[in-house]
């Protein structure tokens, strides 16, 4: 970095290479990546004659480069300013001032070469990692006279200066990075000893998720627990035990709260689609990716990702989704650089995923990687004692969705709410609960001749013909004034699917099974149609 001496007898050659280990030193006692960036810029200006020196760094989401002291940012995907082109092609750009004032137009750019002269030229080089992984760090912007930047780009001694800076960079961002996970663990643990508070947003989950039942108390104390934490949540629990509201509970009781809750449904979305929902995809990624296009990883960043149905999910995405999970890096369809993403991940489902690993239908590490925090829901038939508050609850939702006046239930109806079985759980009582109030009239409360029969036998090998159907259902009937065969034929298949998703208390499987259709069709049709009953 410092103009060579000529070695003498009294000033050996070794002298010459040891005159720049005082620049060496200063880089490695800084004590952060944002001091070593600003004594790198300082070091490079004053010795080398330069009119400018700075390096930017890349965000945590891989997708924005910022300035130290300044609060503007700069798109990586935004090829109005030259460091979205050298973070592309990872190769080093040179261009003159004159020409990046003609040819680019993006005004945080032009502020900052803004005091150059024209005759100036402007060289940028892309920082990475130097280790095994390579990853992005930033770029190094440099301007100077033509000629000075030439000779600057064949000097060894300025690769080895920034080969020296990447190596700094990266264990100071990493030792930054074991610091904040420190003290989040720690924020943790002072959170768990606080009983008092932990009690008090309990009882106020308990104005969305209803029930004063032993069981639904300690489903409210384990969400809060789990809402404290970074780990990842596996949901288990029956269909229908309102595992979606548990999750958007715990992250509004997080301190992902002000981030974005992204949800996915991985039973709904064709297998073809899931893995560009999720991870997103770049322009020409495949056949009608006419633009590029943000999964819900990258949507999620900063909050939390609830993934419904986990145990729907192809193997070839679990392994995908599990190093998310572990590194929080991924890369979207078609595109050659991977981002990343801080997000929690909390997953639901109704199926055994122990049964599905013997099976090899589900992968084993994955399964315990998100199992971290596990909470199981309790069925309904567990929480009998919540029936009643339930039952009012959605007879007032309905009122106020429907324009009805107030009614309430008779404690005839109610006894035989209690006796019923529901393998559909809070799901299917909602369902009972709307049928009845839909069939009541105005100006009375729902009695026992409103509600839906009982279904007088079980399913024999989940045939539609062992189950006998609700007494009160509506026969369909074809309209006499079709003049668009194509709506009348979607109004029918909605019908026939919202009578056998009510017939069936809004269990998907049972319903496609009864239909012949697959699990995942039906709940591909329920999305379409907005059927999907939750």
């Amino acid at each position: 970095m410092t103009p060579p001496v000529a070695p003498t007898a009294e000033s050996p050659a070794l002298s010459v290479e040891l005159s720049s280990m005082p620049l060496a030193l200063t880089l490695v006692e800084s004590h952060c990546a944002a001091a070593l960036r600003q004594r790198s810029s300082t070091l490079l200006k004053r010795h080398l004659g330069l009119a400018l020196a700075e390096c930017l760094y890349i965000d945590g989401s891989g997708r924005w480069l910022g300035r130290d002291g300044d609060e503007g940012q700069f798109d990586c995907g935004d090829f109005h300013h030259p460091y979205a082109h050298v973070i592309r092609s990872g190769k080093p750009l040179t261009l003159s001032v004159a020409d990046a004032r003609i040819r680019l137009d993006h005004p945080g750019f032009q502020a900052q070469v803004a005091s150059l002269g024209a005759a100036l030229h402007l060289h940028i080089r892309p920082l990475r990692g130097v280790d095994g992984r390579r990853e992005w760090l930033g770029v190094m912007l440099l301007a100077g006279t033509p000629t000075r930047l030439s000779v600057l780009a064949e000097d060894p001694g300025m690769a080895a200066f920034e080969a020296l800076l990447c190596r700094l960079w990266m264990r100071l961002a990493r030792e930054q990075g074991e610091r904040h996970r420190s003290r989040i663990l720690q924020d943790s643990l002072a959170k768990l000893n606080d009983g008092t508070r932990r009690q008090a947003l309990a009882d106020q989950l308990a104005e969305d998720l209803l029930g004063q039942s032993a069981a639904m108390q300690a489903l409210r104390r384990h969400i809060v627990r789990a809402a404290e934490t970074n780990l990842a949540v596996l949901l288990q629990g029956e269909t229908g035990t309102g595992k979606d509201r548990v999750a958007r509970a715990m992250h509004q009781l997080s301190a992902r709260a002000k981030g974005p809750f992204m949800a996915i449904n991985c039973a709904a979305i064709p297998e073809a689609l899931l893995e560009s929902e999720l991870f997103g995809h770049g322009k020409g990624a495949f056949s009608g990716a006419d633009h590029a296009r943000e999964g819900l990883i990258s949507q999620a960043d900063g909050g939390t990702l609830f993934l419904d149905e986990i145990g729907d999910m192809p193997l070839a995405l679990q392994a995908k989704l599990l190093r998310v999970l572990e590194s929080g890096r991924y890369r979207p369809l078609g595109e050659n650089e991977e981002r990343c993403a801080d997000l929690r991940v909390v997953a639901a489902t109704h199926q055994p995923l122990r049964e599905q690993i013997k099976e090899q239908r589900f992968r084993a590490d994955l399964y315990y990687r998100l199992g971290q925090f596990p909470i199981t829901l309790p069925p309904l038939s567990e929480r009998r004692d919540d029936i009643a508050q339930l039952a009012q609850s959605f007879i007032t939702d309905f009122c106020a969705r429907e324009g009805r006046d107030e009614m309430g239930i008779t404690p005839a109806a109610l006894r035989l709410l209690y006796r019923r079985d529901y393998p559909g759980n809070v799901r299917e009582l909602k369902n009972v609960i709307d049928y009845a109030c839909a069939m009541t009239p105005h100006g009375a409360d729902i009695d026992t001749y409103l509600l839906p029969g009982e279904q007088k036998s079980q399913m024999a090998g989940n045939r539609l013909e062992d189950v006998a159907a609700p007494a009160e259902e509506i026969p369909l009937a074809l309209p006499s004034d079709i003049d668009d065969l194509r709506q009348t034929m979607r109004d029918i298949e909605s019908t026939i699917i919202r009578q056998r998703l009510r017939l069936f208390g809004g269990n998907r499987a049972q319903a496609a099974q009864s239909l012949g259709l697959p699990k995942r069709t039906l709940a591909h049709k329920c999305q379409l149609l907005e059927l999907d009953i939750k």
